[in-house]
């Protein structure tokens, strides 16, 4: 395995609740009025330290979209997902993640 590069961030952040990685700063929250199959979750526009999974088609409140996982480098707790693409709409140049809220520590 190679050796691993973690972004440390300076001000108000996110981190994963298991191993305090830095994963996004508080001004990168798009959305905190969103909901998931496990509760509560915030909407990034940006996030760091993280891996992301495999591409695959889920079907949301909002109806079917493609999605891929996010996983904490740190630890490998998975911690949202990204989304790909959104009711026929790609996501190529629009970044949006989905970090579980019980997965963030302030």
């Amino acid at each position: 395995m190679g050796r691993l590069f973690v972004v440390n961030l300076e001000g108000k952040i996110y981190s994963c609740k298991h191993c305090r990685t830095h994963l996004a700063l508080c001004e990168d929250v798009v959305s905190k009025s969103f909901h998931c199959r496990h509760g509560k979750a915030y909407l990034f526009s940006k996030v760091v330290n993280v891996s992301v999974g495999e591409k695959e088609e889920r079907l949301m409140m909002t109806g079917m979209h493609t999605v891929a996982d996010i996983f904490c480098v740190g630890c490998g707790s998975i911690v949202g997902w990204k989304y790909v693409r959104f009711g026929g709409r790609d996501f190529k140049k629009i970044l949006v993640f989905v970090c579980y809220l019980m997965q963030l520590v302030i």
